[in-house]
């Protein structure tokens, strides 16, 4: 079968699943976090492991807490970003984002033709934050393609639309950013994944060094475009969400790249602790250690309890 049409299908048994009650589908979520824990998948595991390297001073019983939190809200918003994905993104700003904090601020933003990078971690709902930034104007955001041809099919009927230009993290994509930024335009990035080796440098991510991208700070740089942190929270047990939007301080665009990414990572830093639950902590974001400190992968040690 086609990509294209192995995507529809999938599109359409989504569109199944998110015509359930809200209610039915939160039970769904719940479950699905029940089982990550029962069977400690790998979810649960990276989980445990990330809460261990950033937040030591939490006790057993408190890691444990926000383990089973963290489970639940990263089921549920799986959930909701199928919904979102296959309801219209008009309806969904008017029924699901509740209060929008900024908005003036990045309107203006791009209404000052220098170009705009949002700057949009990984926290409550960046799928929603998309939307928002679609019904604004056009803007372009990078995403790694995933490795089956029917799954990027899918991400590209389920993102695409009006005002969404998506471009793949590969080769060209640094230059097609360069073009947008240089034209006024507006450009997305999640900020917090790991880089290649070569593509970012090391500075702390709750109190842990971490590879780090330098791709704001060189965009910003070299464009003079402003950054703005973006995020939806989740404010609601049902698909809730308050908008922000935050100026990025001005070292965002330092030269010396450790002082530009040591701001950018302490701004997710930040973010993530508003609400740690609702931060991506199933990700392995500490993988790559820095070179000649002697320290190993700190997963490769993942061991199911006994």
């Amino acid at each position: 079968m086609k990509p294209e049409r192995t995507a529809s299908l999938y599109y359409r048994l989504a569109t199944g699943l998110t015509a359930l009650p809200w209610r039915w589908q939160r039970a769904l979520a719940d479950g699905l976090a029940w089982l990550w824990r029962r069977l400690d998948a790998r979810e649960s595991r990276v989980t445990r492991r990330n809460l261990e390297l950033a937040y030591p001073e939490l006790s057993a019983p408190q890691r444990a807490r926000l383990h089973r939190d963290i489970l639940r809200t990263t089921a549920r918003q799986a959930l909701e970003t199928l919904y979102l994905w296959t309801h219209d993104p008009a309806a969904n700003l008017a029924r699901h984002l509740r209060e929008r904090h900024g908005q003036a601020l990045y309107d203006a933003a791009r209404a000052s033709g220098k170009g705009v990078i949002v700057v949009a971690p990984h926290y409550g709902n960046w799928e929603l934050l998309n939307q928002w930034l679609a019904s604004r104007g056009p803007f372009a955001f990078v995403y790694a393609p995933p490795e089956s041809p029917a799954g990027n099919a899918f991400l590209q009927l389920a993102r695409g639309g009006d005002n969404v230009r998506q471009v793949r993290a590969e080769g060209p994509a640094v230059r097609q950013l360069f073009k947008v930024l240089k034209d006024g335009g507006t450009v997305a990035i999640l900020p917090d994944q790991q880089p290649k080796n070569g593509d970012g440098v090391f500075v702390p991510f709750f109190g842990v060094q971490a590879l780090t991208m330098t791709l704001v700070n060189r965009l910003a740089e070299r464009t003079g475009a402003t950054v703005l942190y973006a995020w939806c929270e989740r404010i609601g047990p049902d698909i809730e969400f308050a908008l922000h939007v935050e100026p990025a301080p001005a070292s965002i665009a330092d030269p010396d790249l450790q002082v530009a990414a040591g701001t950018l990572s302490a701004g997710i830093e930040a973010i993530a602790r508003r609400d740690p639950a609702q931060y991506q902590w199933t990700y392995k974001r500490y993988t790559l250690r820095p070179p000649g400190s002697g320290e190993s992968d700190p997963y490769a040690t993942e061991r199911h309890p006994h």
